[in-house]
């Protein structure tokens, strides 16, 4: 998994790869698309990175300091692997349906592309 710098690099790529006046309307969808499947990602992670700041933010800084038994920390872990999975199906699944909402698009505007070609 790429990092979140990496992740906010490529978005900015994907930018300034849009805003050329030479991509043709199909690779400006792809690129669209992939960009909000990215921001959709960096979002997410985001708003981890914030619960994770409000929860340093509120907690008193001898809790900070002690050392937690190793229960405490397998449960963590465990809790974060959860979590983590959970994430990863979810972000397969929005992949899966842009995938499908994509080919759909395809679809229907395949009738429409040999009709430009042939006027």
């Amino acid at each position: 998994m790429k990092s979140f710098e990496e992740n906010i690099a490529k978005l900015e790529e994907l930018s300034e790869k849009i805003r050329n006046p030479q991509i043709g309307i199909e690779d400006a969808l792809s690129v669209f698309e992939e960009g909000i499947k990215l921001s959709k990602m960096l979002e997410k992670e985001l708003e981890k990175i914030e619960g994770k700041v409000q929860i340093l933010m509120n907690s008193p800084l001898d809790e900070i300091n002690e050392n937690q038994t190793s229960s405490k920390k397998e449960k963590k872990t465990k809790d974060l692997a959860v979590e983590n999975q959970n994430e990863q199906k979810d972000d397969e699944n929005e992949l899966d349906e842009s995938a499908l909402e994509l080919d759909l698009f395809e679809q229907m505007n395949a009738p429409t592309q040999g009709l430009r070609q042939n006027a």
